[in-house]
């Protein structure tokens, strides 16, 4: 089954800067909670988002369609 991407460039680069962060405030303070980090990592890196997929939400940008190409 593959999973649709739903979360665009800017979505992915917020998701890794924040994954980054709980992962560094784990290792400060020596917490395994630090491990959640890698939750918003992973989704950064698959393009998918379940939270986006249950409420509906598309955030990718819309590929260009054939007759824009023709207007040029």
């Amino acid at each position: 089954m593959a999973l649709k991407k739903n979360i665009n460039h800017a979505d992915r680069i917020i998701r890794i800067l924040a994954g980054a962060a709980i992962l560094s405030l784990g290792i400060i303070y020596n917490s395994w909670l630090g491990l959640l980090g890698f939750l918003p990592i992973i989704l950064a890196f698959a393009g998918w988002c379940p939270i986006y997929t249950l409420l509906g939400v598309d955030r990718c940008p819309l590929p260009p369609s054939p007759d824009d190409s023709e207007k040029r």
